[in-house]
């Protein structure tokens, strides 16, 4: 009764369809829980269910082949998914209201709210995936509010995202909250395995992914790497000009730099956490990087000032600003701890 493809989180993937089946699933969800630990796949599953020739998402029937394409569409036939767009990274009121791209061509046939409301296919619902539903501007979720509220029949909304507090609280209550937890380490890792990963890297890539896939790409993996290792290298004394270069922003990418900074400053609150759980007498999360943690924590320094610096920009990502100064401002705050 479970896609086969899609490691952890079978207590709560058993109750959802317990609650499913007996038609005890409200019309608004919302799948919270840390980023890259498998909400979205999930959401996904309940749909593909429904579409599957044996009714249990097996992965290997002619209606899961269109669950599984390399670049799953925004619109299948029981399903409508909305992303982010741009550079930027919002959800906007023109793919709500109408379903244009951010050039103004269709996404999909219909706007949100029209296709909520048409008839579902036989033996299926509507399912409306809402894909970092913390990416919705105020308009767009003012639009979309009414709906959720009161789905129609037939129609589930699913928003899913790893920043709950930075969604509108309107539609925070008007959602049931699913909370997810992260993978355990070896569900983690057996999907790392079929991606190719090796052994001799289980251990960086299990401490730093912290229960979710969001290294699975080899790149990622050694950026978060690279950024962990400067921030090691500014507390252990060196320049910001000599090291500060995995911590900036990548000019050609398609991501704001504001959400590029976003993972850096939060690798540092980790680090710093496990600095403070060492002084402590407790293991650290970051334990490959042990060799380089103990020295530093041995000093005896209050890593308060730096953990609020970082807080605090994180607290100033939205108004994006420049991403050089604001890091000099945190490394400053590191070194006067």
């Amino acid at each position: 009764m479970f896609s086969t493809t899609l490691a952890g989180h079978r207590p709560l993937r058993e109750r959802l369809l317990a609650r499913f089946q007996a038609g005890r699933i409200r019309g608004s969800l919302l799948f919270t829980g840390p980023e890259g630990i498998g909400k979205r796949r999930v959401a996904l599953e309940l749909a593909q269910r429904e579409i599957c020739f044996r009714r249990s998402a097996c992965g290997q029937c002619e209606g899961c082949r269109l669950f599984d394409a390399g670049e799953l569409p925004f619109e299948l036939p029981n399903l409508l998914r909305v992303t982010p767009e741009g550079k930027a990274g919002v959800i906007r009121i023109d793919q709500i209201r109408e379903g244009l791209d951010s050039t103004g061509q269709p996404r999909f046939s219909r706007g949100v709210i029209e296709w909520a409301s048409l008839a579902p296919p036989p033996r299926c619902h509507r399912w409306i995936l809402v894909e970092e539903a913390h990416r919705l501007n105020e308009s767009s979720g003012n639009i979309l509010l009414k709906t959720l509220e009161e789905p129609p029949a037939e129609t589930h909304f699913i928003l899913v995202t790893h920043r709950p507090e930075a969604l509108l609280q309107t539609l925070r209550s008007r959602c049931e909250r699913i909370p997810f937890s992260p993978l355990a380490e070896p569900e983690a890792w057996e999907v790392a395995s079929r991606h190719g990963w090796a052994d001799a890297d289980r251990g960086r890539w299990s401490a730093l992914g912290e229960g979710s896939l969001r290294f699975l790409e080899e790149e990622a993996f050694r950026r978060a790497e690279a950024q962990l290792e400067a921030w090691l290298a500014l507390l252990e004394g060196a320049s910001f000009p000599a090291v500060a270069g995995p911590l900036l922003p990548e000019k050609e990418a398609t991501q704001a730099q504001s959400e590029q900074l976003r993972q850096p400053l939060e690798l540092l609150l980790r680090l710093l956490a496990d600095l403070a759980r060492i002084q402590a007498g407790a293991p650290p999360a970051l334990a490959p990087w042990m060799d380089r943690l103990a020295p530093l924590a041995a000093v005896g320094r209050d890593f308060r000032s730096g953990q609020e610096a970082a807080l605090e920009a994180l607290r100033h990502l939205p108004r994006n600003l420049s991403a050089e100064p604001l890091l000099r401002e945190v490394a400053l705050a590191l070194r006067a701890g």
